[in-house]
Protein backbone atom coordinates (compact mmCIF):
# COMPACT_ATOMS: atom_id res chain seq x y z
CA UNK A 1 0.00 0.00 0.00
CA UNK A 2 3.43 2.62 0.65
CA UNK A 3 4.20 1.72 -2.22
CA UNK A 4 1.29 2.03 -4.41
CA UNK A 5 0.62 5.60 -3.07
CA UNK A 6 4.02 6.74 -3.60
CA UNK A 7 3.51 5.93 -7.15
CA UNK A 8 0.79 7.11 -7.69
CA UNK A 9 -0.36 9.80 -4.95
CA UNK A 10 2.31 11.05 -2.65
CA UNK A 11 -0.26 13.15 -1.02
CA UNK A 12 -2.28 9.93 0.02
CA UNK A 13 1.15 8.71 1.73
CA UNK A 14 1.53 11.41 3.86
CA UNK A 15 -2.44 11.13 5.16
CA UNK A 16 -1.52 7.41 6.32
CA UNK A 17 0.72 8.44 8.46
CA UNK A 18 -1.18 10.98 10.11
CA UNK A 19 -4.04 8.75 10.29
CA UNK A 20 -2.32 5.13 11.11
CA UNK A 21 -0.05 5.17 14.50
CA UNK A 22 3.28 4.77 14.39
CA UNK A 23 4.11 1.05 15.46
CA UNK A 24 7.06 0.95 17.45
CA UNK A 25 9.42 -1.74 17.90
CA UNK A 26 9.94 -3.90 21.25
CA UNK A 27 12.77 -2.30 23.36
CA UNK A 28 15.44 -4.53 24.27
CA UNK A 29 17.26 -3.20 27.31
CA UNK A 30 19.31 -6.29 29.38
CA UNK A 31 22.15 -4.16 30.78
CA UNK A 32 23.61 -5.17 34.04
CA UNK A 33 22.06 -1.19 35.44
CA UNK A 34 19.09 -1.45 33.34
CA UNK A 35 16.61 -1.96 36.39
CA UNK A 36 17.88 0.38 38.74
CA UNK A 37 18.83 3.28 36.07
CA UNK A 38 15.04 2.60 35.11
CA UNK A 39 13.59 3.20 38.71
CA UNK A 40 15.95 5.98 38.66
CA UNK A 41 14.53 7.73 35.55
CA UNK A 42 11.21 7.09 36.90
CA UNK A 43 11.90 9.24 39.46
CA UNK A 44 13.66 12.21 37.59
CA UNK A 45 10.73 12.45 35.55
CA UNK A 46 8.37 12.44 38.03
CA UNK A 47 9.83 15.65 39.76
CA UNK A 48 11.09 17.23 36.50
CA UNK A 49 9.72 20.90 36.69
CA UNK A 50 7.21 21.38 34.16
CA UNK A 51 9.23 24.29 32.09
CA UNK A 52 11.76 21.44 31.11
CA UNK A 53 10.55 18.75 28.17
CA UNK A 54 12.13 16.13 26.74
CA UNK A 55 13.70 18.31 23.62
CA UNK A 56 15.52 20.65 26.32
CA UNK A 57 17.05 17.74 27.45
CA UNK A 58 17.80 16.03 23.95
CA UNK A 59 19.78 19.43 23.61
CA UNK A 60 21.36 19.19 27.39
CA UNK A 61 22.49 15.62 26.42
CA UNK A 62 24.18 16.55 22.84
CA UNK A 63 26.00 19.95 24.06
CA UNK A 64 27.01 17.12 27.20
CA UNK A 65 28.63 15.01 24.95
CA UNK A 66 30.57 17.32 22.58
CA UNK A 67 31.77 19.16 25.86
CA UNK A 68 33.27 16.20 26.50
CA UNK A 69 34.81 15.79 23.66
CA UNK A 70 36.15 19.40 24.05
CA UNK A 71 37.12 18.43 27.80
CA UNK A 72 39.76 15.47 26.15
CA UNK A 73 41.12 17.89 24.28
CA UNK A 74 41.98 20.57 26.35
CA UNK A 75 43.10 17.53 28.56
CA UNK A 76 46.28 17.49 25.98
CA UNK A 77 47.80 20.63 27.97
CA UNK A 78 45.85 19.84 31.67
CA UNK A 79 44.66 16.64 32.76
CA UNK A 80 41.79 17.64 35.15
CA UNK A 81 40.27 18.25 31.64
CA UNK A 82 39.34 14.59 32.45
CA UNK A 83 37.50 15.26 35.29
CA UNK A 84 35.49 18.04 33.50
CA UNK A 85 34.68 15.26 30.92
CA UNK A 86 33.00 12.67 33.78
CA UNK A 87 30.90 15.80 34.64
CA UNK A 88 29.76 15.99 30.83
CA UNK A 89 29.09 12.23 30.81
CA UNK A 90 27.08 12.39 33.87
CA UNK A 91 25.15 15.47 31.92
CA UNK A 92 25.28 13.36 28.71
CA UNK A 93 23.64 10.49 30.98
CA UNK A 94 20.67 12.55 32.06
CA UNK A 95 19.77 14.18 28.86
CA UNK A 96 20.18 11.60 26.92
CA UNK A 97 18.56 8.65 28.95
CA UNK A 98 15.68 11.18 30.19
CA UNK A 99 14.20 12.84 27.35
CA UNK A 100 11.90 9.23 26.13
CA UNK A 101 11.23 8.48 29.65
CA UNK A 102 9.90 11.94 30.30
CA UNK A 103 7.68 12.21 27.16
CA UNK A 104 6.21 8.62 28.43
CA UNK A 105 5.43 9.55 31.50
CA UNK A 106 3.78 13.27 30.28
CA UNK A 107 2.42 11.26 27.49
CA UNK A 108 3.62 13.23 25.06
CA UNK A 109 5.18 10.67 22.96
CA UNK A 110 6.38 11.49 19.27
CA UNK A 111 7.54 8.13 18.20
CA UNK A 112 8.80 8.85 14.50
CA UNK A 113 10.17 12.77 15.34
CA UNK A 114 12.24 11.07 19.05
CA UNK A 115 13.78 8.25 17.21
CA UNK A 116 14.69 9.77 14.39
CA UNK A 117 16.31 13.25 16.11
CA UNK A 118 17.52 10.95 19.73
CA UNK A 119 19.77 8.83 17.01
CA UNK A 120 21.10 11.66 15.05
CA UNK A 121 21.85 13.25 18.12
CA UNK A 122 23.83 10.26 19.31
CA UNK A 123 26.26 9.90 15.95
CA UNK A 124 26.93 13.54 16.18
CA UNK A 125 27.75 13.42 20.03
CA UNK A 126 29.84 10.21 19.02
CA UNK A 127 31.58 12.07 16.79
CA UNK A 128 32.29 15.24 18.60
CA UNK A 129 33.45 12.63 21.36
CA UNK A 130 35.84 10.29 19.72
CA UNK A 131 37.11 13.93 17.85
CA UNK A 132 38.27 14.94 21.38
CA UNK A 133 39.83 11.58 22.05
CA UNK A 134 41.43 11.54 19.18
CA UNK A 135 43.20 14.49 19.73
CA UNK A 136 43.29 14.74 23.30
CA UNK A 137 47.20 13.06 23.34
CA UNK A 138 45.42 9.79 25.64
CA UNK A 139 44.86 7.33 22.30
CA UNK A 140 45.90 7.00 19.24
CA UNK A 141 43.85 8.79 16.69
CA UNK A 142 43.58 5.61 14.80
CA UNK A 143 42.05 3.73 17.78
CA UNK A 144 39.74 6.48 18.17
CA UNK A 145 38.63 6.77 14.38
CA UNK A 146 38.35 2.77 14.97
CA UNK A 147 35.97 2.88 17.50
CA UNK A 148 33.81 5.56 15.87
CA UNK A 149 33.30 3.42 12.87
CA UNK A 150 32.77 0.55 15.40
CA UNK A 151 30.14 2.53 16.96
CA UNK A 152 28.31 3.99 13.92
CA UNK A 153 28.25 0.15 12.23
CA UNK A 154 26.54 -1.00 15.34
CA UNK A 155 24.21 1.54 14.89
CA UNK A 156 23.24 0.73 11.85
CA UNK A 157 22.73 -3.09 12.51
CA UNK A 158 20.55 -1.84 15.53
CA UNK A 159 18.71 0.48 12.96
CA UNK A 160 18.37 -2.11 10.41
CA UNK A 161 17.24 -4.68 12.80
CA UNK A 162 14.74 -2.12 14.19
CA UNK A 163 13.19 -2.01 10.42
CA UNK A 164 13.66 -5.81 10.12
CA UNK A 165 12.56 -7.32 13.13
CA UNK A 166 10.58 -5.00 15.13
CA UNK A 167 13.11 -4.94 17.63
CA UNK A 168 15.42 -1.74 19.28
CA UNK A 169 18.44 -3.68 21.29
CA UNK A 170 19.58 -0.62 23.83
CA UNK A 171 22.32 -3.07 24.68
CA UNK A 172 24.80 -6.21 23.87
CA UNK A 173 25.67 -8.78 26.28
CA UNK A 174 24.61 -6.96 29.17
CA UNK A 175 26.56 -3.75 27.87
CA UNK A 176 24.96 -0.61 26.63
CA UNK A 177 25.28 3.43 26.74
CA UNK A 178 25.55 3.28 30.57
CA UNK A 179 28.31 1.15 31.14
CA UNK A 180 30.18 2.85 28.50
CA UNK A 181 30.07 5.59 30.03
CA UNK A 182 30.75 4.31 33.39
CA UNK A 183 34.01 2.75 32.27
CA UNK A 184 34.73 5.56 30.05
CA UNK A 185 35.08 7.53 33.44
CA UNK A 186 36.56 5.50 35.67
CA UNK A 187 39.32 5.15 32.73
CA UNK A 188 39.27 9.05 33.27
CA UNK A 189 40.62 8.67 36.92
CA UNK A 190 43.09 6.04 36.02
CA UNK A 191 44.18 8.41 33.67
CA UNK A 192 44.95 11.26 36.61
CA UNK A 193 47.19 8.10 38.35
CA UNK A 194 48.41 5.89 35.81
CA UNK A 195 48.31 7.24 31.98
CA UNK A 196 50.42 4.23 30.65
CA UNK A 197 50.58 0.56 31.70
CA UNK A 198 53.05 -2.45 31.01
CA UNK A 199 51.79 -5.30 28.34
CA UNK A 200 52.83 -7.86 26.78
CA UNK A 201 56.64 -6.44 27.57
CA UNK A 202 55.92 -2.66 26.40
CA UNK A 203 54.44 0.29 27.90
CA UNK A 204 51.40 1.58 26.09
CA UNK A 205 48.85 4.23 26.68
CA UNK A 206 46.12 3.05 28.97
CA UNK A 207 43.69 4.43 26.11
CA UNK A 208 45.32 2.94 23.68
CA UNK A 209 45.27 -0.65 25.33
CA UNK A 210 41.52 -0.21 26.75
CA UNK A 211 40.15 1.12 23.36
CA UNK A 212 42.23 -1.72 21.15
CA UNK A 213 40.14 -4.23 23.80
CA UNK A 214 36.74 -2.29 23.28
CA UNK A 215 36.97 -2.11 19.09
CA UNK A 216 37.92 -6.19 19.41
CA UNK A 217 34.89 -6.47 21.39
CA UNK A 218 32.87 -4.20 18.98
CA UNK A 219 33.40 -6.29 16.46
CA UNK A 220 32.42 -9.51 17.48
CA UNK A 221 29.33 -7.99 18.56
CA UNK A 222 29.04 -6.53 14.96
CA UNK A 223 29.10 -9.60 13.75
CA UNK A 224 27.49 -12.07 16.00
CA UNK A 225 23.92 -10.39 15.79
CA UNK A 226 24.67 -9.48 11.81
CA UNK A 227 25.23 -13.27 11.34
CA UNK A 228 22.15 -14.45 14.12
CA UNK A 229 19.39 -11.50 12.45
CA UNK A 230 20.87 -13.10 9.46
CA UNK A 231 19.58 -16.92 10.31
CA UNK A 232 16.42 -15.70 11.72
CA UNK A 233 15.21 -13.49 9.08
CA UNK A 234 16.14 -16.20 6.22
CA UNK A 235 13.80 -18.47 8.70
CA UNK A 236 11.17 -16.34 8.60
CA UNK A 237 11.18 -16.07 5.22
CA UNK A 238 12.01 -19.03 3.82
CA UNK A 239 11.13 -19.49 0.59
CA UNK A 240 8.90 -23.02 0.06
CA UNK A 241 10.98 -25.40 -2.41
Amino acid sequence: MVEFCEQVNPHALLKMRHTEPFSEARRVQESWVATAEKRALLWLAARMPECIGPDHLTVLGLVAQISAGACYLLARWNAYGLLGAIICLALNWLGDSLDGTLARVRHRLRPRYGFYVDHMVDSFGALALMGGLAMSGYMHPWIAMGLLVAFLMLSIQSYLATHALGEFRLSFWRFGPTELRLLLALGNLALLWKPKLGFLGGRYRLFDVGGAIGLIGMGVVLIFFTLQNTVRLYDEERIPS
